[in-house]
C-alpha cells in the first residue's frame, strides 16, 4: 500500500525523484499537474479549487500545459522544487501512446502476451481499475482500422487510446477517489523500446471481447 495523504515530506521527495527519473532514464516529457489537498475534516480535494473537479489531483494546472512539459531532467527538477506537491503527468502522443482497457481485460491480455512471447511494454494501473499499455506514438490514429481488420467493431470494445493532447498520471501520484497510480509492469531497460500497437492489439481486443461477453451473460 502507498502511504496516506498525511505524509508530505516523504511523498514530495518521491514525486521529485520519480519525475526526474522519468525524464532522465526514459526521456519522457514530464508535466507538473494539480495535487490533492485536505480540508479541515481531512477530506481530500483538488488544488484547482473547482467544485466537483472531474479529476482531483490528476490534471494539468495551467492552460499552456502542452508547451510547458519537458524531458530535460534539470528543467523537471526545477518544476518540482517550485511546486513539490504537483502530480506527475506524462503527455501522450509524444514518446508514447497508451492503450486503455479495464483492469480485468488488461490482466487477461498480459497473461496471453506472456504465453505468446510478445514484446514487453510498461503497463500503468490507475485507481479507477484501468490498465494503460504504452506503445509507440501513432496508435490513436490507426487502432480503429486495425480492430476492424481483426474482425472487431471498435465501438463494441471497452478499449480507448490516449494520443496527442492527452496525458497519463504517473506513480507515485495520489489521486481521489481511490488511491495511487501504480505500475503493473514497471519501465525497465528490457522494455525501453516500446512495441507498435499492432503487436499487442490482438490479445487486448480478445480480452476486451471476453469481458464484454461476460457482462452480457450476467
Amino acid at each position: 500500500m502507498e502511504d496516506s495523504i498525511g505524509a508530505p515530506r516523504d511523498i514530495t521527495g518521491r514525486l521529485l525523484d520519480a519525475a526526474v527519473g522519468y525524464a532522465e532514464a526514459r526521456h519522457w516529457a514530464v508535466l507538473p499537474g494539480s495535487w490533492l489537498e485536505t480540508d479541515a475534516f481531512g477530506a481530500p480535494h483538488c488544488s484547482c479549487g473547482a467544485a466537483g473537479c472531474a479529476a482531483p489531483g490528476a490534471h494539468p494546472s495551467r492552460p499552456d500545459w502542452t508547451t510547458s512539459a519537458s524531458g530535460s531532467s534539470p528543467a523537471v527538477r526545477r518544476m518540482w522544487q517550485h511546486q513539490p506537491e504537483s502530480s506527475i503527468l506524462l503527455p501522450t502522443g509524444r514518446t508514447f501512446d497508451a492503450i486503455d482497457v479495464s483492469e480485468d481485460a488488461g490482466c487477461l491480455a498480459l497473461a496471453r502476451m506472456e504465453r505468446m512471447n510478445l514484446p514487453l511494454c510498461p503497463v500503468l494501473g490507475t485507481p479507477g481499475r484501468r490498465l494503460l499499455f504504452f506503445v509507440i506514438p501513432g496508435a490513436a490514429a490507426k487502432i480503429p482500422r486495425l480492430l476492424r481488420r481483426l474482425g472487431w467493431l471498435p465501438e463494441s470494445l471497452d478499449l480507448a487510446v490516449l494520443g496527442e493532447g492527452g496525458w497519463v498520471v504517473a506513480p507515485p501520484t495520489r489521486t481521489a477517489p481511490g488511491g495511487c497510480a501504480q505500475w503493473a509492469r514497471r519501465p525497465t531497460p528490457a522494455n525501453r523500446w516500446l512495441p507498435d500497437a499492432e503487436e499487442l492489439l490482438s490479445p487486448l481486443a480478445y480480452a476486451c471481447s471476453r469481458e464484454t461477453a461476460a457482462v452480457r451473460v450476467q
